[in-house]
């Protein structure tokens, strides 16, 4: 070989290594690698600009950087990312997508929030023509899941589905009609499309934040408020950092750069998982308990921060309930109108709480429930004029008489007394000094914060859980400063414009909405198999209306099944828990089944009629998250494919065939049992498209088109549009990401020029009452229930057995994986191929040893409800005991049609369906996605064996 380099033979540049190396990269199209070539097919070239060889086939690569024509658009899926991207077109198809780096900065000491973007969005482009896309709208022939369809004009679909609702909502059965969505954040436009009619034809609105236990409860009970997160950019100014069960580098992969750049800022970072995950190996220090110990874990950790006097004390009396007096004959609140002589001053003092002063004087918790306007009340304060005690225990005067008492935090304390380090040791199997050294560390750190993840949430004690690692940053003041609190990243119920969307989706302000968990477990047959005093509980919360349950129940005691469901931006059926009762005894139950969706998914597999949806990058709308404070679009960058619509699109057409199959029958309207309203059909269109928010006769037809409905979000929101000013428009966020100017009522703190947004600043800085029963962090629940369970303060209860552990050895686990959103992308080829392309179980090494299992072995895993297919994964990092099956493969990607969550029962907890107080329920009351029974999933027992006849 010769050069004009004076290269003796042999001797190749690194440049013209690399140009060779390239076409067959480290082996060769014959198989050969390289080196065995003896790199005899090296072609050097002396001038690779001026006299590079032309080969037809690199014109593909070049192509990708020639394009007519560029559009910002995102992606509408639950994993809380909102990323923009920038999709790029030729010849009418998308060609490609990058991640936009445009997103503008607001404190330069941050790591740059550009770019944000995943494994997952960057293929998102190959679903746009796919083979699994719905192009036409599609009618079931045959059994629901056959996948025998026809294909059926828009008009017949529309009208087959009018004619049935206008069946139902005359027929007084607008109840028994149910509209599925999940997460209007990541889309909320086409969030309301559906929600919108559903509103208006009376029917029901499914929460889906605890029906996917990503719901903590424990933030309600103590906080009075439902998960308010720092933006993820806000981690990078924490001292400290406890990734406890979230896995940050594979579930929040957008935001990981601020987790591992902190460690540039001084950051420790500690990881607390059940197996070695993927962030645990970028961790300081890994902590492991056994599944299920999380509390046990937390409430260690707290009794070595109180023993040791590493508490906030101011902050622990001021802003908690740990001074407040408990009665021991009744194990209720002290209320000032039992102690005579107090409460005088307030206007309810029988929901006033009492503390005791230095002088052993008994007074008023300022800003109780009694003493405040309402849940929320900024005109009251929780400043105290006097220092109350903390240790308090003894007898009081009351009108009852003497009554002996114990403050909050003696209760505590005893509490704490059962959790030594030698207990919490052989419970959770992390080790005595080294839970009590993490526990110094968080307490003694300027600026500490909790990751909190779904790994905790699953549990069926999963309140307990929340409650207890909520505890931490309490006591130790690490709550309301930048840098500090518990960072719940699971799922998202909250939306930034909230108004704007509430709105739009709620035009009658009457809304039935319902607990999916509950509704399932009424309408699957699960009610009647659940135990005794479960069954009693959840029939008693119903009875009360604590939570309720459509359609509702007649007056001659009579309660009709549901009979329709139209799931649209969701994958209801796949995702479900207690799968197996839902196919068996829910679904037959519903006569029309409709989704509208960009590709069939499992949903679409057992629905009786499919309407194609625009895919992301074919429609317009909004993207947001609790991850950042920016606002950016979807916008068309290409026709929706075949005869598919946006969402907002299909659902007016429908509206609009409702209202003229109503006026051609001349349908009255019908009187609304339960809101004093009427539901017009012939109207049903016209009331879809018009502003409600204008005077009357204004803005009809406003709504018409999807860019409107962004707009009319955007406009009625305090985030967006706020009072002084600083108004973003649609326009505004095509052009570039846009930083929200104000929080709403729904944040707890404002949002701040050139500083990361942190929550409960409202509270802890400006001392606004906590929106609890007692106005402050509130560990000690006085709900009957709560205290009849012994689950006042959070405790550590170790999971219910929904097997028989001798039967099933193993535990079960699905968590999030890193090739998929849910279900979203479990189809895409690309990222099959990194992930075998197949459902995988994962498997310690020595539980497979022990069953004969090999690594790529197809295998059985099962337990007393089902059994499902899986290859094998031997994993050196899971966790003994435990299999993981990442969630989200659909049903038809195992080969009998089940699926992860078929070996999953439902089960609920009663003190999730409470009211507190009982009578009002000011604290705790069911509101969608704000509080409400979790579907968990991760008490549950299988075993696993090698498939009969499989890959050994």
């Amino acid at each position: 070989m010769s050069s004009n380099n004076d290269q003796p033979d042999g001797d190749v540049s690194r440049r013209d290594f690399l140009k060779g190396a390239g076409v067959a990269s480290v082996v060769g199209v014959t198989g050969a690698t390289i080196a065995e070539q003896g790199l005899n097919n090296l072609e050097l070239v002396d001038d690779p600009i001026g006299s590079y060889p032309y080969r037809d086939w690199e014109d593909l690569y070049r192509e990708e950087w020639d394009w007519d024509s560029i559009s910002r658009s995102t992606h509408s899926v639950n994993c809380t990312g909102s990323c923009s991207w920038q999709v790029y077109v030729k010849n009418g198809q998308v060609w490609r997508e990058q991640q936009a780096n445009d997103y503008p900065r607001f404190d330069e000491n941050l790591p740059d929030p550009s770019p944000r973007g995943c494994n997952k969005g960057a293929c998102f482009s190959d679903y746009v023509d796919a083979d699994q896309r719905v192009k036409y709208p599609l009618r079931r022939t045959g059994e629901r899941g056959e996948g025998q369809w026809e294909r059926i004009s828009w008009d017949r679909a529309l009208t087959e589905i009018a004619e049935h609702v206008i069946d139902e909502v005359t027929e007084g059965r607008y109840d028994a009609i149910s509209g599925f969505t999940p997460i209007p954040a990541m889309s909320p436009v086409s969030f309301a499309s559906g929600t919108r009619l559903i509103n208006l034809l009376g029917g029901v609105s499914h929460s889906f934040y605890d029906w996917y236990s990503d719901l903590p409860p424990g933030q309600p009970i103590t906080w009075g408020h439902q998960t308010d997160n720092a933006e993820s950019a806000d981690w990078y100014n924490a001292d400290y950092i406890i990734a406890w069960g979230s896995n940050i580098n594979v579930t929040r992969i957008p935001d990981a750069k601020y987790f591992l750049d902190a460690q540039y800022n001084g950051t420790k970072r500690v990881g607390v998982f059940t197996d070695y995950s993927q962030t645990a190996i970028h961790t300081d220090e890994w902590l492991s308990p056994n599944p299920g110990t999380d509390t046990a874990l937390a409430l260690g950790m707290a009794r070595t921060i109180v023993d040791e006097g590493l508490y906030d004390e101011a902050h622990v009396k001021e802003q908690s309930d740990m001074p407040l007096l408990v009665r021991e004959d009744t194990g209720k609140f002290l209320r000032a109108s039992e102690v005579p002589g107090l409460g005088a001053d307030v206007e309810n003092p029988e929901k006033v709480m009492v503390m005791q002063d230095g002088d052993g004087e008994p007074r008023i918790a300022p800003a109780s429930l009694g003493d405040r306007a309402d849940k929320y009340d900024p005109s009251k304060s929780i400043e105290l004029d006097f220092d109350p005690q903390l240790a308090v225990e003894e007898e009081v005067t009351t009108t009852d008489g003497q009554v002996p008492v114990r403050s909050v935090w003696v209760n505590l304390r005893e509490e704490l007394s059962n959790y030594t380090p030698e207990y919490v040791a052989e419970e959770t199997g992390v080790g005595e000094r080294t839970h009590r050294k993490i526990a110094r560390e968080f307490a003694e750190s300027d600026a500490a914060k909790v990751i909190h993840g779904k790994g905790v949430n699953d549990w069926y004690h999963n309140d307990l859980g929340n409650r207890a690692i909520q505890l931490l940053t309490t006591l130790t003041g690490h709550i309301g400063r930048n840098g500090t609190g518990v960072d719940h990243y699971v799922g998202q119920e909250k939306i930034w414009t909230f108004n704007g969307w509430k709105n739009l989706s709620f035009p009658t302000g009457s809304v039935r909405g319902v607990p999916t968990t509950l509704w399932t477990y009424y309408h699957a047959g699960i009610l009647n198999n659940t135990d005794e005093q479960t069954r009693s509980m959840i029939q008693e919360s119903v009875n009360e209306g604590w939570m309720p349950v459509y359609p509702e129940e007649r007056g001659d005691g009579f309660r009709p099944d549901p009979s329709t469901m139209f799931v649209w931006r969701g994958n209801f059926f796949n995702q479900a828990k207690g799968n197996v009762a839902i196919e068996e005894n829910l679904w037959p139950k519903l006569d029309l089944v409709v989704d509208i969706n960009f590709r069939l998914d499992s949903t679409a597999l057992y629905s009786d009629i499919v309407l194609p949806a625009a895919s992301h990058y074919e429609k317009t709308d909004l993207n947001m998250t609790d991850m950042h404070t920016y606002v950016h679009p979807f916008t068309p960058a290409v026709e929706p494919l075949g005869e598919a619509k946006t969402d907002w699109q299909i659902f007016r057409e429908l509206a609009a065939k409702i209202q003229d199959l109503a006026e051609r029958r001349d349908i009255d309207p019908i009187d609304d049992r339960k809101f004093d309203r009427e539901i017009d059909l012939q109207s049903l269109e016209d009331d879809y498209v018009r502003d409600w928010l204008t005077e009357e006769g204004e803005g009809d037809g406003a709504l018409a088109d999807d860019e409107a409905a962004a707009e009319f979000i955007l406009e009625h929101s305090t985030e967006s549009n706020p009072d002084d000013g600083g108004e973003i428009t649609f326009a505004d966020t095509v052009e570039q990401p846009q930083r929200f100017e104000a929080a709403g009522d729904h944040w707890t703190s404002d949002i701040e020029e050139g500083e990361a947004y942190a929550p409960w600043k409202d509270f802890v800085q400006d001392k606004e009452p906590w929106p609890t029963f007692t106005g402050r962090q509130q560990y000690y629940i006085d709900h009957d229930w709560f205290l009849e369970l012994d689950e006042q303060l959070p405790t550590h209860k170790r999971p219910p057995e929904q097997q028989d552990q001798q039967e099933y050895p193993l535990r079960y686990n699905t968590p999030h994986g890193r090739y998929a959103i849910h279900s979203t992308w479990r189809d895409n080829e690309k990222l099959l191929r990194l992930n075998r392309g197949e459902p995988v179980v994962f498997i310690h090494p020595d539980d497979a040893q022990r069953r004969g299992i090999e690594d790529g072995d197809r295998v059985e895993i099962y337990n007393d409800l089902s059994e499902i297919e899986a290859i094998a994964k031997v994993y050196p990092s899971a966790d003994p005991g435990t299999v993981q099956l990442p969630f989200g493969w659909e049903k038809y990607q195992f080969p009998n049609r089940e699926n992860f969550n078929s070996l999953v029962p439902m089960y609920m907890k009663p003190t999730q369906l409470v009211q507190y107080p009982e009578d009002s329920g000011e604290h705790l009351h069911f509101f969608p996605n704000f509080w409400g029974p979790t579907g968990v999933n991760s008490d549950v027992r299988c075993d696993v064996r090698p498939k009969e006849g499989g890959d050994n």
